[in-house]
C-alpha cells in the first residue's frame, strides 16, 4: 500500500476535485444535522451521499460509487422520506426537534472529530497508494469482501437486521412497554 509519496504541493487535478467534494460532503453533512426541517435534512443527505460517490469516482472506485448512489441515495433516502411521511412527523419547522443540548452536542462532535482526524493523520501519515484505474471494479472488490472481509460483512448484515427490527418496534404504537 505504501510507496514513495509525491509532494503535496502543488495539488493535482484529482486532488483538488477530491478536496472540493470533501468540502461539499462536510458542508452538507453539517446542514443535515442543523436544519430544522426533516425533509430538508433528507435532501441535504442526498447531496452528502452524492459528494461521497463523487469522491469514490475520483479514487477510481467506480463500483463503490455506483453502490453509493443506488443504495444510499436511491434506497436509504427514499426510505427515510417514506418514514417521515408514514409516521406523521412534522414536515415544516418543528420546535420539538431541538432538545436544548446544542452546545453539549457541538462539543462532543468537535471532540470526536478531533480524535478521528488525529488518529487518521497519525495512522496514515506516510502511507500513499497510487491510483490505478480498475482497482475499484466489482471483481476485485467482490473477491476482497467475500474472501478477506466476510466476517465483518456478515456482522454488518446482522447489525442492519437489528436496526430494521428496532425501527419496526419503534414505529408500532400498539406495543406497550412494561409499566
Amino acid at each position: 500500500m505504501t510507496s514513495q509519496a509525491p509532494g503535496l504541493w502543488p495539488p493535482s487535478g484529482p486532488e483538488i476535485v477530491f478536496l472540493l467534494l470533501g468540502a461539499v460532503a462536510v458542508g452538507s453533512a453539517l446542514l443535515v444535522v442543523t436544519t430544522r426541517q426533516l425533509v430538508h435534512a433528507a435532501l441535504w443527505l442526498v447531496v452528502c451521499f452524492g459528494a461521497l460517490a463523487g469522491g469514490y469516482l475520483v479514487l477510481t472506485a467506480e463500483f463503490v460509487a455506483w453502490v453509493q448512489v443506488l443504495i444510499y441515495v436511491g434506497a436509504v433516502v427514499v426510505l427515510l422520506l417514506f418514514g417521515i411521511m408514514l409516521t406523521r412527523a412534522p414536515i415544516g419547522p418543528s420546535a420539538g426537534l431541538d432538545s436544548g443540548n446544542r452546545w453539549a452536542a457541538a462539543l462532543v462532535a468537535v471532540a470526536t472529530a478531533a480524535v478521528l482526524v488525529t488518529v487518521v493523520i497519525t495512522g496514515f501519515r506516510s502511507a500513499y497508494a497510487p491510483l490505478q484505474p480498475g482497482q475499484g471494479a466489482a471483481e476485485p472488490l467482490g473477491a476482497s469482501v467475500f474472501r478477506t472481509w466476510v466476517l465483518p460483512f456478515e456482522a454488518l448484515s446482522v447489525l442492519l437486521l437489528a436496526a430494521l427490527i428496532g425501527a419496526i418496534v419503534l414505529s408500532r404504537t400498539d406495543i406497550r412497554g412494561r409499566e
